[in-house]
């Protein structure tokens, strides 16, 4: 019997390293051969005579003497000002990131610990507001936006950004403060804290890696955002995203696909730095029950 159960524990393992294995190559595929493609030419990269130009650079050697160029890099960050579209960017999902936690963290608390009926039925409006497309509450702000000469700029962008994510980081966070014992609260402030005081030196600190990953995903939100960004700003507000979108030209106007690319791992890598620097926190943070709801 132990003998069975070893064979089953092991082939269950290696059929989970193999799912886990493929799965990791077709998740890392994509943007290791828009990696190493940035580095070519578009003839190269887009070869449909030879996919093997994009690996030898067949074209690239040609036109710049080297297998590898950093021309999209140049053309990106220097020709069309990406650095701008960075700076941009990390205006929005910083002030959308800290406004949202800052809401949720009080509001999450409050509403888990009211114990009244009316916490239940805000949690439920803001679900709906959750669920209903970002294209809707976007064109809801567009008149007041445009009556008030406000388009284009970051301040109502982060407004909007923050609207939508609010109901997301109260139900993230609500989730945690449940799991923490109200004996806590009770405790300090037996021992003189007033409620705000043990709110922030008490259940903060025990709750922080439910706000790393909750501040993650309302990070991830703005910095990926699209539909959003490209509505409400204008062109030299632009963040990243519509940026990239920019760089592949349209009907009217030819673009330039290698500073695409190149813009495209320029704006992935930090994600991969960020997950990775908090990656403990974030796995302590899910598996403290925030995804429960």
């Amino acid at each position: 019997m132990i003998t069975k159960a070893k064979s089953r524990f092991s082939t269950l393992t290696v059929l989970s390293m193999m799912l886990v294995g493929l799965w990791l190559i077709i998740a890392a595929f994509p943007f290791v051969w828009t990696l190493w493609g940035s580095f070519k030419v578009q003839a190269d990269f887009f070869s449909k005579a030879d996919w093997s130009n994009a690996i030898y650079g067949v074209h690239t050697l040609k036109e710049t003497g080297s297998a590898f160029t950093g021309a999209g890099y140049h053309g990106a960050w220097v020709q069309e000002e990406f650095w701008r579209n960075v700076i941009n960017t990390s205006i929005v999902v910083f002030f959308t990131v800290v406004i949202s936690l800052t809401f949720g963290t009080l509001g999450g608390y409050a509403l888990a610990r009211s114990g009244q009926r009316y916490a239940f039925w805000i949690l439920m409006i803001s679900l709906v507001f959750r669920a209903m497309p970002h294209i809707t509450l976007v064109s809801g702000y567009l008149l007041p936006f445009f009556k008030w000469n406000l388009w284009g700029i970051l301040p109502t962008t982060i407004i909007v950004l923050v609207a939508i994510n609010q109901p997301f980081t109260l139900w993230m966070l609500h989730s945690f403060f449940l799991n923490i014992p109200k004996d806590m609260d009770e405790s300090a402030m037996v021992d003189g804290c007033t409620r705000f005081q043990a709110f922030r030196h008490v259940i903060i600190p025990v709750m922080w890696p439910g706000v790393i990953t909750t501040g993650l995903f309302s990070f991830l939100l703005a910095y990926n955002d699209f539909a959003v960004t490209s509505m409400l700003l204008s062109g030299e507000n632009e963040t990243m995203i519509p940026a990239i979108a920019s760089f592949m030209g349209n009907v009217q106007q030819q673009g330039n696909v290698m500073f695409a690319v190149a813009a495209v791992v320029s704006a992935t890598a930090p994600l991969f730095v960020l997950v990775l620097f908090f990656q403990r926190q974030i796995v302590s943070g899910l598996t403290a029950g925030a995804v429960k709801g």
